[in-house]
């Protein structure tokens, strides 16, 4: 069935569907990747290295074959399924869990990869003013990203659950109330603590969770830059820095990052005990007064700290790739009162003229 979007052959989307509102911010950056591993061209790879004993983010590249798991398929090879279960790790929880952004399969059904998708535009409001190789672009991200960042961790690592228990049980096994701000407060420390022991002992097991598509811009304009389009992803340990580097920040009440860091740490600890748990329980129990679907956000300064490459200034894909990735006649089917749609639009319009 045919999408208009380069790779995208086989969806549960119909075609109108990559089109709408919500669905086309997903679509696109899958199409995108699909263009580069049909290319050869490498993404961004954010991950976790240990560097004099301590968990640090590094940046490298990694291949989009990689971040799909296909084993040398292509795009036509394989099944887009958006906003999906992602099936292997549901046997980790009684309740349902969340769906993810785009599941990958390949054409027998058999699961791939699991991954949280966002298109992000660069430069965001709080680094347009820096040096154009300083800019950085904001992530939102939700609930159910961190709750897969857990359930992906676990899942690599369960033939191991009692190291993981005895890296978690000091800290855990005292907790009186999850749900209690006072006591959590005073125990994220600890629970910090346990997640780097974790990490320091597992960072060789990481794997993809985030593909964060960027388009970049002239500055405040709405104009594509030269240099338009590339491809960040995260693995599954460095998205969890965004929150536990967080976490060692005092504050008088649970903050957000403080509250992804004990979810983290608790789905941890009760799946190294019986590898079930019911995780929307916990996160619906873990709210200390804020909204439950938003987990946190990153502002592009601070995301800047953790990415650094020379792509930033210099994005792999150059603005008209766009005419590669959108099939012709389909750029009609965008919606200009859309920001990224608007871009595009007129982009291409204003090329193809």
């Amino acid at each position: 069935m045919s999408s208009g979007l380069f790779g995208i052959k086989h969806s549960n989307r119909s075609e109108d569907a990559h089109w709408s509102k919500n669905c086309f911010n997903s679509s696109f950056p899958a199409s995108t990747a699909c263009y580069m591993m049909a290319n050869g061209l490498p993404a961004i790879y954010i991950h976790l290295a240990i560097v004099n004993g301590k968990p640090t983010v590094v940046t490298s590249e990694i291949p989009v074959s990689d971040v799909f798991n296909c084993k040398g398929r292509q795009a036509e090879d394989l099944c887009f399924s958006f906003e999906s279960v992602y099936g292997p790790y549901q046997k980790y929880s009684f309740d349902t869990i969340d769906v993810i952004d785009l599941v990958i399969k390949d054409l027998d059904g058999n699961f791939l990869s699991p991954l949280e998708v966002k298109l992000t535009v660069l430069p965001d409001n709080t680094t347009y003013k820096r040096p154009e190789e300083k800019w950085g672009s904001e992530m939102v991200i939700r609930s159910a990203t961190t709750s897969y960042c857990a359930l992906g961790m676990f899942d690599a690592v369960k033939a191991d659950a009692k190291g993981i228990r005895e890296i978690f049980e000091a800290s855990c096994s005292s907790i009186q109330g999850w749900d209690n701000d006072f006591e959590m407060t005073h125990k994220t420390p600890a629970l910090t603590n346990s997640i780097d022991e974790f990490q320091k002992k597992y960072y060789s097991r990481q794997k993809p969770l985030l593909m964060q598509t960027l388009w970049k811009t002239q500055g405040k304009s709405p104009l594509l830059a030269e240099k338009a389009f590339d491809v960040v992803i995260w693995s599954d340990y460095a998205f969890s820095r965004l929150f536990i580097d967080s976490s060692y920040d005092t504050a008088p009440t649970m903050s957000r990052p403080m509250r992804a860091t004990a979810r983290l740490s608790r789905c941890l600890w009760e799946l190294s005990k019986s590898e079930k748990i019911r995780i929307a329980d916990i996160y619906r129990q873990m709210a200390f007064g804020n909204q439950t679907d938003k987990e946190f956000s990153i502002p592009g300064n601070k995301w800047r700290t953790y990415v650094e490459t020379s792509r930033i200034a210099n994005p792999i894909l150059p603005k008209t790739a766009v005419h590669s990735i959108i099939e012709n006649g389909y750029i009609e089917k965008l919606s200009p009162e859309r920001r990224f749609d608007q871009t595009l639009y007129f982009t291409v319009r204003s090329y193809d003229s």
